[in-house]
């Protein structure tokens, strides 16, 4: 996510010229170098000038000036013209004045401030430093780039506290180098956790990603990162939001807290959950909390909803899992089971644990059931173990159902158009006839048909059974609708279920309460 910010540790070189040495007579006694044009004392003030080629030796480090005053008595040096610092052939300081002020420990650099050592460069205007406070200080903008790399960054502001080793950027802070560039309104970087905090609206334009946030912080040494506040990633096909962000690029991975958004443009899948986990090396993404995947379609869109998604793909497999509360939505169909796996290569779904699906009118369970989805449209299901379907013709009353070991099903613009039902075959149908007047169609129920075969082919039209096929041993009996036997009227294990139902996206999270079976409807006058 984010490029070793190695400017960040290196520049800790900015204060180090100024690091006070203990006051003894010793080390604060200014020692004249020879070359100076002209030397002079004036007692009455106590001040020595040194005036032409100044140079000399003060704390320990290296002074060359064009001219120079020296205060013994209060420990003031001002130095004019080509200021030039060295300290131990390591660090270098460059200005156009300095004064320091040994009893207030406060130094101030003016004019063209520039302090190099062996890796980098600041420049500055201004620079001041305060020992009692510890920390180096600029207000007029500030510049620190690399001497060996391409790395440089600029801010209004900038603090430096050489005790601790921390310091901190503000306004309008830059960072461009190691194929990233970085803007932020604060950069923080403490040496101890060797973590670079960052404040304020981020942009971040990395080699393979676009990133944002409004908090979050760098950890040099693992590379680790942390975004929050807004917080999005941008890579290639894949974006990836939420509250707070965590990623570790040495293991290719990332996390994401809160209110999370996951986008794959290449398989026009998205996630959304309150918490998620990817693994660019392993190939997969997890979700967790209020999870929802959708699907992208050419002519609708596919939600499907578990307590934790899980979704792998790699060159030979791309599969779509979801477990404990597994649920889907589209316009055109809807499920709900313990658990789910879309095989997306395969446009297959398999659902388990007391799977249903709803397609227009039908109302499909078993064991264990197949789907196979091309784009939104269902071509087939296949229903294990006590396979039932069942149309809703009357609410609570009156159903068409289909009931066998194993069922078949197959669809026409996603509406039930056979079924092939293998062993213990068994359905319900009430038939109707019409009735023509010059006004009206009127339909009149003619009563139930209950018929049986050891295995039966059922065709349908709009949720009604309009022909059967008995494959093998057919029995059968039909009621008048005033003699419809109670215990006759429906297939085993029979309940409706379409209370559970999703009607919308947002319906998927809600956790809809298992309703009683319904009454046995009463028998009809007729």
């Amino acid at each position: 996510m984010i490029a070793k910010l190695s400017i960040v540790r290196s520049a800790l070189f900015i204060g180090a010229l100024f690091l006070i040495a203990p006051d003894t007579s010793a080390q604060n006694v200014l020692e004249l170098l020879p070359g100076s044009d002209e030397l002079r004392y004036d007692g009455k003030t106590g001040l020595h000038t040194l005036v032409g080629n100044v140079s000399f030796k003060y704390q320990g480090n290296l002074m060359f000036c064009d001219s120079a005053i020296y205060n013994k008595q209060r420990k003031m040096v001002w130095a004019y013209g080509n200021v030039h610092i060295n300290k131990r052939d390591t660090l270098n300081l460059f200005c156009d004045s300095l004064r320091y002020d040994g009893k207030e420990k406060k130094a101030k650099l003016k004019g063209n401030v520039r302090v190099r050592d062996q890796e980098y460069k600041l420049t500055t205007r201004e620079l001041d430093y305060d020992a009692e406070k510890g920390q180096a200080s600029y207000f007029t903008g500030g510049r620190v780039e690399g001497s060996k790399t391409r790395e440089v960054l600029t801010s209004r502001v900038g603090y430096y506290y050489p005790e601790s080793k921390n310091f901190a950027f503000s306004n309008n802070v830059v960072y461009e180098g190691n194929d990233m560039r970085m803007t932020t309104d604060t950069l923080q970087y403490m040496a101890y956790s060797q973590k670079a905090y960052f404040y304020g609206p981020t942009n971040i334009e990395a080699k393979n990603a676009l990133m944002y946030c409004e908090s979050g912080w760098y950890q040099t040494s693992t590379e680790e990162g942390r975004l929050s506040g807004n917080a999005w990633i941008s890579r290639d096909s894949t974006y990836i939001s939420g509250d707070t962000l965590l990623y570790l690029p040495k293991t290719g991975t990332y996390e994401g807290i809160g209110n999370v958004y996951y986008m794959d443009s290449t398989e026009n899948l998205a996630f959304t959950g309150n918490y998620a986990f990817a693994s660019d090396s392993m190939h997969y993404t997890l979700l967790t909390g209020d999870a929802i995947a959708t699907k992208m379609m050419e002519s609708d869109t596919l939600h499907i909803h578990a307590d934790t998604l899980y979704n792998y793909k790699d060159d030979s497999t791309n599969i779509l899992k979801g477990y404990y509360g597994a649920s889907t939505y589209s316009s055109k169909f809807q499920s709900k089971s313990d658990s789910l796996v879309y095989d997306k290569s395969k446009e297959r779904i398999e659902l388990y644990e007391e799977p249903i699906v709803w397609a227009k009118e039908s109302e499909m369970k078993g064991r264990f059931m197949e789907m196979i989805v091309r784009d939104s449209i269902i071509d087939s299901v296949l229903i294990y173990d006590k396979g039932t379907i069942l149309m809703e013709i009357e609410p609570d009353k009156y159903y068409n159902q289909i009931h066998g070991n194993d069922i078949k099903a197959s669809f026409k613009d996603n509406e039930l158009h056979r079924a092939y039902v293998y062993g213990n075959a068994m359905t319900i149908a009430y038939p109707e006839e019409e009735e023509k007047t010059d006004s009206t169609l009127v339909k009149h129920r003619k009563g139930m048909n209950r018929l049986y075969s050891s295995d039966i082919r059922v065709d349908l039209d709009s949720g009604k059974i309009v022909g059967i096929a008995y494959l093998k041993d057919p029995d059968g009996a039909f009621y008048p609708m005033k003699q419809i036997a109670r215990d006759e009227q429906f297939v085993p294990g029979f309940v409706w279920k379409g209370f559970l139902r999703p009607i919308s996206r947002e319906d998927l999270l809600e956790d809809k309460i298992q309703a009683p079976k319904p009454e046995e409807p009463v028998k009809e006058e007729g």
